[in-house]
């Protein structure tokens, strides 16, 4: 099942909550859909357009929100859901510096890692092994953040979130993009080898998971 972008009565990206949820705000009148999925719900009667992408009616006053957790989910989507170290698909986690020489489960120092450079590098640190990473890992930070961090993605949210800071995480990145990004660092470390030789907020709540507030907007 699809998943809803909401955005603020000022643009602002708020949280993805499903289908349902989003149907129910714009059949309340409590928010405008500003992107169709493609997808029509049927009823007896009449037929809905399913929304991608909807807009709350009323301006919501979101609180304070302090550091995002880490979790497997968030590091993927931060990541891209590709390995720090050869660009392949993640299906792991990495400390940079192994928990056995000290290193933190942060931000800092947390990767997403294939399973192949996960076994390869162990407990080592990754000078030793002559690697290196184009990116160094932090927490990440932003309004867009409130969404990529859900891990939930559609082309048609990329527009609204863009001048948030989607891009810095590479949520507009296609596949192709992906993939030379990939080829890229494979030629990197063959190189290297071979040179080394070696408001109120009750109505659109959703679960935590999707990146959702605790509170929203009623009106």
């Amino acid at each position: 099942m699809p998943h809803s972008l909401v955005l603020n009565a000022s643009y602002e990206p708020l949280c993805v909550v499903s289908v349902r949820r989003a149907l129910i705000l714009v059949l309340n009148n409590k928010a405008t859909c500003l992107e169709e999925s493609g997808s029509i719900l049927h009823s007896a009667t009449t037929e809905i357009p399913v929304p991608s992408v909807i807009r709350l009616t009323r301006f919501v006053r979101i609180p304070f929100r302090g550091q995002v957790p880490l979790t497997r989910r968030a590091l993927f989507a931060r990541d891209g859901g590709r390995c720090v170290y050869c660009g392949g698909a993640a299906t792991s986690v990495d400390h940079v510096i192994p928990r056995s020489r000290g290193g933190q489960h942060t931000w800092e120092n947390v990767v997403s890692a294939c399973r192949r450079c996960n076994h390869v590098k162990s407990d080592r640190y990754i000078a030793e092994l002559g690697w290196r990473m184009h990116r160094k890992p932090a927490q990440p930070s932003g309004l867009a953040w409130r969404i990529i961090g859900t891990g939930f993605r559609d082309p048609r949210w990329e527009p609204y979130l863009a001048p948030y800071g989607a891009e810095e995480y590479g949520f507009g990145r296609t596949d192709h993009q992906h993939q030379h990004q990939h080829q890229n660092r494979h030629m990197d470390r063959h190189a290297e080898r071979h040179t080394d030789h070696s408001g109120r907020f009750a109505d659109f709540q959703d679960h935590d998971e999707y990146g959702t507030y605790d509170q929203a907007a009623s009106a």
